[in-house]
C-alpha cells in the first residue's frame, strides 16, 4: 500500500514536498454494512463533497491507523457489480478505471454480508481481476452463524488470495485488526477468477495499446462501458464504438456469460469454505414479520399509521425547540437594540441575526425527521416501504422511495428534499426533488389560517365537520395532486439514458445502531446550516435593505408626513407608529417595486400592498402575516383575529370590501403553488449541484401559481 512507500520516500529525501494521504475506498453491495463500517473507521472526521463531474455525494473521512499514520477513507455508492445500472453506480467505475486520476484508491476494502456470501463475492471477483490491492471485510458473521452458516475464514482467505477480516460494523468488532491490515503494504491477489475468451483479444489488445492499460479485464470494461466513462474524450469514445462494431462486440450477451462463469467459480470455492449446519430451519422472524408489514392491505395501513405518527412527532416535538430558538433570536435582538442604535445595529439585528434565525429554526425539524428516517432505515423497515409503494408511484414517474420526501414535505420541504438522497435513480430523484415543494408545508399554515378565517364561515356540518377545516384539507389535497401530476409531466419531458430498475433485497430486522443515527442527524444539520444558511442570510440582508431604504428623500420624509396625518386624524401613539411604518414601507425600494409590479398582478385581484407581501414572502412564506401586519398598520401585532378584522375593514376604490372570497381564494392558491422559500431553493441547489433545477422550479411553480390564481379569481368573481 502507498502508506509504506511514502514513508520510504520521506526517509530518502527529507526535504521532499509533503505527500498526499493514502486513499482507501469502501465498496460493497447495498445493505452489506458499508456505511456502518465507514462510520466506525472515521467517526466524526467526515465531510461531504461531490465526485468530479456528477451530482452524487462523496463521503470522505480520515482514519487514524497509528500515532503518525492516517489514511483517507472514501465511501463509494453501493453497487452489486461493476456493470452499473444507475448514475450512482457509475461513480464507482469512473473512479476505479481512470488510470491517470489522482482520485484513484491505493486500497479497496470490499464489505461482504457473511449471511449472503455468494452474491457479495461477485463484486469482489470483478475487483480482484482488476488487480487492485484489496481486503475483504466479512461483515455480519454473527447473523450468518445465527442462521446456521459457518465460514472457514482461513480457507476463504487462501482461496481468494487476500486478507479476510471478520468484522461487526454495528458494534465495532474487528476494527483493530482491519486497521493493522490497512497499515501494511498489500499486493493484488494472484488468483484469476475469470478468463477472457480468446475471441475477445481482438478487442482487448487495441484498447490496451491506445489507452496505455496493463490489465486485460480493465480493457474489457472500457469496451463494455464506453459511453459511461466520463473521463474519456469524445474522439476516444467514437474510436471505441467503431472498434466494437467492427468486431461485432455484443455487450449484453458477454456480460451474462461472464456472470455465469463467475458464479460457477464462486460455487466451487465456497464448497470448501461454507458449511450450513441448520437446514430446514423454522421460518425466520423477519419473514414472519414481513407477512404482516408487507401485507397487500394491512401493510399500507401500518405504513400510513407510522407516517402519521412520524409527521405528528416532527410537527409537535419540533415546535418546542423552534420556539426556544425563535425566542432566543428575539431576545438577542432586543438586548442589542436596547444598548445600541444606528443603521449598522439595525442591519445586524433585522438583517443578519434575523436571517440567521431563519436558518437555525429549521434545525429541530431536520434533526427529528432524519432521526426517524435513520431509525426506519437501520431497522430495515424502509426497504419494505419502498417495495410496497413502488408500483403505485412509478405510474407517475416517481419511485417507491419518493414516498418519504413527499410526506415529509408536509412538515418542511428542506429536510424532505434532503431525504430524497436515498433514491438511486437519477431521473426519479430529480423528479421527486422538483415536485416536493408543491406539498403544502407548515410555513403555509399562517397564510391559510388568516385567509380562511377571513372568507370561510365557521360553520359545522353533521355536528363535527368544520367548513374551515374542510377547506384547509382541500388545499393540502390540491397540493398533493399538483405534485403527482407535475411528476407525470416531468416523466414525459425528462429524458435519461438509464432505465429505472427496482431491485430490492430485504435486510433482516434489527435494532438501530444509535451511533449511526446520531451521525446522520449531525451530518444533515451541519450540511444545512453551512450550505443553505449562507444563501438564506445573504438574501435576508438584501430584503432588509430594500425595505429599510428608499430613493431620494421620500423615505426620510415619510415619517414627517405620517406625523402630520396622525395629528390631523387625532391618532393614538400606537396608531401613529403603525402609520409611520406603513408609509415608510410604501416609500422604500420594496414599496416602489410593489407599485411597479401592480399592473402584472392586477389580473389576480391584487394591489401593490399585496405585491409587497408576495415579494417579501419569497424569503419565506410565513413572512406574509408580518408583512400584511405592517402594511395595514397593525404594527407588530400578529393575532389572527386582529388581522382578520383589519382586512375585513379594508375597502377598494369603490368603497366595497377589498378582501372578497375571490381575492382570498386567489391568494391561497397562489401561496399553495408558488416557490416562495429561499431555503428550499438553496437546498435544491446543493442537492443537484446546479442552479438549473432551482431556477426551473422557481419559474415553473411561479408560473403555475399565477395561472391557477388567475383562474381562481375569475371563477369566484
Amino acid at each position: 500500500m502507498a502508506v509504506t512507500t511514502q514513508a520510504k520516500e520521506r526517509q530518502a529525501n527529507p526535504v521532499a514536498p509533503k505527500v498526499q494521504m493514502a486513499k482507501v475506498a469502501l465498496i460493497g453491495n447495498p445493505n452489506s454494512g458499508k456505511t456502518s463500517l465507514f462510520n466506525q473507521l472515521t467517526g466524526l472526521n467526515q465531510k461531504v463533497g461531490n465526485f468530479p463531474g456528477v451530482t452524487v455525494d462523496k463521503k470522505t473521512g480520515v482514519c487514524q491507523l497509528a500515532a503518525r499514520q492516517k489514511v483517507q477513507i472514501i465511501d463509494l455508492p453501493g453497487t452489486y457489480s461493476l456493470y452499473p445500472k444507475s448514475l450512482d453506480e457509475r461513480v464507482v467505475i469512473n473512479l476505479l478505471y481512470d488510470v491517470s486520476s489522482t482520485h484513484q484508491p491505493d486500497l479497496v476494502i470490499v464489505t461482504a454480508d457473511a449471511s449472503n456470501l455468494k452474491r457479495n463475492l461477485l463484486l469482489f471477483t470483478q475487483l480482484a481481476d482488476l488487480q487492485i490491492p484489496a481486503v475483504l471485510a466479512l461483515n455480519m458473521v454473527d447473523v450468518a452463524e445465527a442462521e446456521g452458516v459457518k465460514i472457514d475464514v482461513q480457507a476463504l482467505q487462501e482461496q481468494l488470495g487476500v486478507p479476510v477480516i471478520p468484522v461487526n460494523a454495528r458494534t465495532g468488532t474487528g476494527m483493530a485488526a482491519l486497521k493493522i491490515i490497512m497499515s501494511q503494504q498489500l499486493q493484488p491477489t494472484q488468483e484469476n477468477f475469470y478468463t477472457i475468451p480468446d475471441a475477445l483479444h481482438a478487442v482487448v489488445g487495441p484498447i490496451k495499446e491506445r489507452f496505455g492499460l496493463r490489465n486485460d479485464y480493465l480493457a474489457l470494461h472500457y469496451a463494455h462501458q464506453a459511453r459511461g466513462l466520463k473521463f474519456l474524450k469524445e474522439a476516444d469514445i467514437t474510436w471505441l464504438e467503431q472498434l466494437l462494431e467492427q468486431e461485432a462486440f455484443h455487450s449484453n450477451t458477454l456480460q451474462a456469460n461472464e456472470t455465469i462463469a463467475r458464479y460457477t467459480r464462486i460455487n466451487e470455492l465456497l464448497l470448501d469454505v461454507v458449511r450450513v449446519e441448520k437446514a430446514d430451519k423454522d421460518e425466520k422472524f423477519s419473514n414472519r414479520l414481513d407477512q404482516i408489514l408487507t401485507h397487500k392491505v394491512f401493510g399500507y395501513l401500518i405504513f400510513f399509521t407510522i407516517l402519521f405518527l412520524v409527521f405528528q412527532a416532527v410537527f409537535s416535538w419540533a415546535s418546542y425547540p423552534m420556539d426556544l430558538i425563535d425566542e432566543g433570536i428575539a431576545g438577542l435582538n432586543s438586548l442589542i437594540q436596547e444598548n445600541f442604535s444606528g443603521p449598522l445595529v439595525n442591519l445586524l439585528t433585522e438583517g443578519v441575526i434575523a436571517g440567521l434565525g431563519g436558518v437555525l429554526i429549521f434545525i429541530p425539524q431536520i434533526a427529528l425527521l432524519f432521526a426517524f428516517i435513520a431509525v426506519l432505515e437501520e431497522t430495515g423497515y424502509m426497504a419494505r416501504v419502498t417495495f410496497m409503494m413502488d408500483r403505485i408511484m412509478r405510474k407517475f414517474g416517481l419511485n417507491g422511495k419518493s414516498v418519504v420526501p413527499l410526506i415529509s414535505g408536509v412538515a418542511c420541504a428542506v429536510p424532505a428534499i434532503m431525504s430524497a438522497r436515498t433514491i438511486e435513480n437519477w431521473k426519479d430523484r430529480m423528479i421527486t426533488i422538483f415536485v416536493t415543494p408543491l406539498m403544502s408545508c407548515s410555513a403555509r399554515i399562517p397564510v391559510y389560517t388568516v385567509l380562511i378565517a377571513l372568507v370561510v364561515p365557521d360553520t359545522y356540518y353533521l355536528g363535527f365537520l368544520n367548513l374551515q377545516g374542510i377547506v384547509l384539507m382541500g388545499l393540502y389535497l390540491l397540493g398533493f395532486l399538483a405534485a403527482i401530476f407535475s411528476a407525470l409531466l416531468l416523466k414525459v419531458l425528462l429524458k435519461a439514458r438509464e432505465r429505472s430498475y427496482f431491485i430490492m433485497e430485504f435486510p433482516v430486522y434489527k435494532m438501530p445502531r444509535w451511533k449511526n443515527v446520531g451521525l446522520t442527524i449531525f451530518e444533515k444539520s451541519k450540511t444545512f446550516v453551512l450550505e443553505a444558511g449562507k444563501v438564506i442570510v445573504a438574501v435576508s440582508i438584501v430584503l432588509w435593505v430594500l425595505a429599510s431604504y428608499g430613493p431620494g428623500n421620500s423615505f426620510e420624509t415619510a415619517e414627517e408626513r405620517a406625523l402630520e396625518q396622525a395629528e390631523a386624524a387625532n391618532l393614538s401613539e400606537q396608531e401613529t407608529e403603525n402609520l409611520v411604518s406603513s408609509l415608510q414601507l410604501e416609500s422604500s425600494y420594496a414599496g416602489i417595486v410593489g407599485r411597479s409590479i401592480e399592473p402584472a398582478i392586477r389580473p389576480l385581484g391584487y394591489d401593490w400592498k399585496i405585491g409587497i407581501a408576495l415579494l417579501t414572502s419569497f424569503a419565506a412564506r410565513e413572512v406574509f402575516v408580518g408583512t400584511m401586519s405592517t402594511i395595514y398598520s397593525i404594527g407588530e401585532e400578529e393575532n389572527v383575529s386582529t388581522i382578520k378584522n383589519k382586512l375585513m375593514s379594508e375597502k377598494d376604490e369603490n368603497g366595497d370590501p377589498f378582501f372578497t372570497p375571490a381575492r382570498a381564494f386567489s391568494l391561497m392558491v397562489f401561496y399553495l403553488f408558488a416557490m416562495q422559500c429561499i431555503s428550499t431553493l438553496a437546498i435544491v441547489r446543493r442537492e443537484t449541484k446546479s442552479w438549473t433545477w432551482p431556477m426551473a422550479q422557481l419559474v415553473y411553480m411561479s408560473g403555475l401559481a399565477y395561472v391557477m390564481a388567475f383562474i381562481t379569481y375569475q371563477i369566484f368573481s
